[in-house]
């Protein structure tokens, strides 16, 4: 039986997230359970994102370390089926979220909520994702977005967090808007906007200038039915693959994407990917 007072949100524990929860809590009167999965986008432990929510008001904590899950349950299939967007770039958030959807309707129907809030935007497809995932989970549940529905702007969310004295640190002057997990990163917004400016070193974390590549480094993929087993017969489970080859082609700079997509919501944007070990992996030739 679900209890109409309360809304689990995804919870990523920066600013955005932090915010809505004692936002989400004054708006609709409604408690807020918080969930977070690591797939593998490194950062801050998940000890310390479930604290920093339980500090920001979140009755409730739910944390999952999801990386494995994701690896062998969601982008082995992707790889097998050679999934790239628009021929171009190996998902990335798109493959993330059926994920994380699965656990915070798991998480609504184990602390009696109604409501699923997340984080997107009215522009890009994330809410899409999001909300036909939940719908076709359980479509009894309702979704939100505080940023899209509550009219929750970044200034209102530093303002708010000032006058609420959360316990997050941030300024106005971030630059880009990231998202990440261990197959690859997506990286919006800021100077970007423009397709006329070009990247600059400070976009990029999973990958080395390929103008000064370090020597060359060959490596041998044994695949089973599609799905790495071993790296220079070394056995490996799908998480380390893709692991390793982040490491190893990041290293020579594979990986790097800059692109003008269209997106489901009928705009275009300029977004720049990061995907060394997707890109190596889904570009393997088979022994001769």
């Amino acid at each position: 039986m679900s209890d109409k007072n309360r809304i689990v949100l995804a919870y990523s524990g920066g600013l955005d997230t932090s915010v809505a929860i004692s936002f989400l809590k004054e708006r609709t009167g409604k408690d807020v359970v918080a969930v977070s999965l690591d797939v593998g986008q490194g950062g801050e432990s998940l000890e310390t994102i479930k604290q920093r929510a339980l500090d920001c008001g979140a009755v409730e904590a739910y944390v999952v370390d999801a990386r494995d899950e994701f690896a062998s349950e969601y982008c082995m299939p992707a790889l097998k089926a050679n999934a790239m967007y628009e021929g171009v770039y190996p998902l990335v958030s798109a493959i993330s979220r059926p994920l994380i959807t699965k656990h915070l309707v798991r998480a609504a129907h184990q602390f009696g909520a109604d409501t699923i809030a997340h984080g997107c935007t009215g522009k890009g497809n994330d809410q899409v994702r999001f909300e036909v995932s939940i719908q076709s989970i359980d479509p009894t549940l309702k979704a939100i977005s505080p940023i899209r529905d509550l009219s929750l702007t970044r200034d209102v969310e530093i303002q708010f967090a000032a006058d609420h004295h959360l316990p997050i640190v941030q300024t106005k002057k971030s630059p880009f808007s990231i998202d990440q997990n261990v197959w690859g990163r997506a990286i919006e917004t800021g100077f970007l906007e423009d397709p006329w400016n070009g990247p600059t070193k400070d976009c990029y974390t999973y990958t080395d200038d390929p103008a000064f590549p370090p020597a060359e480094d060959e490596v041998v993929i044994t695949f089973d039915k599609g799905v790495p087993v071993a790296i220079d017969g070394h056995d490996v489970t799908p998480l380390q693959a893709i692991e390793e080859m982040n490491r190893r082609a990041g290293a020579q700079g594979i990986g790097r994407i800059d692109l003008i997509e269209d997106r489901l919501v009928g705009i275009k944007s300029r977004e720049l990917y990061e995907a060394p070990g997707a890109v190596a992996l889904i570009a393997a030739p088979p022994a001769l």
